[in-house]
């Protein structure tokens, strides 16, 4: 018997258009971990536009190596926004604790990944995200039943690409749809 509530981690959640809630719209969510107790996941797409990677490890007193790129941050959640979380490749396992999401994407909420791409030892890819996406028992599928949200399969480009302003059209191409052709309202036939 197939279970009624899969698993959803390593998906994206993609937000229809006219989402109640200014936080999550047009936003796509990279699903980290999902259960019967609830959902959690990163915003993927909302650049943090006051803050920088540098002044992160500055303000942690982490020294990086002269021309280390300074990855963008971005904003993954109205919870705990002060927390940081690498959403990275799985090439890159942190020894204090790295949440393997699916075969290739893992999540790092340790210092030592910060540290380690500081230092060009990171992970291939990455995406630094303050603040986290959460859902309590049921919220996301009471929220996917009302149809706020779509369910798509995580693409690299869309997860750790730097265009954030195309990653909301290209999760829904993803799934063969024209971003024109969806509606913020539903009408009657």
């Amino acid at each position: 018997m197939e279970a009624l509530n899969p698993d959803l981690s390593g998906k994206l959640l993609i937000a229809m258009p006219g989402m109640a809630d200014p936080r999550f719209d047009h936003a796509v969510i990279f699903i980290c971990a999902h259960s019967d107790e609830g959902a959690m996941g990163l915003i993927v797409n909302k650049p943090a536009t006051e803050v920088r990677f540098s002044d992160l490890l500055e303000q942690l007193e982490i020294a990086s190596d002269p021309g280390i790129r300074d990855i963008r941050v971005h904003i993954g959640g109205p919870v705990e926004e002060s927390r940081g979380f690498v959403l990275h490749t799985t090439d890159y396992s942190s020894d204090q604790g790295t949440l393997q999401v699916d075969e290739g994407t893992a999540m790092t909420a340790t210092l030592d990944v910060l540290e380690d791409i500081a230092h060009g030892r990171g992970p291939k890819s990455s995406l630094l995200a303050l603040g986290y996406a959460a859902g309590g028992r049921g919220q996301l599928e009471d929220e996917l039943a009302q149809n706020g949200w779509l369910i798509g399969e995580a693409q690299h480009a869309v997860v750790f690409g730097r265009a954030n302003e195309h990653k909301w059209s290209a999760a829904l191409k993803g799934l063969g749809i024209d971003p024109l052709s969806l509606s913020p309202t539903s009408g009657t036939a």
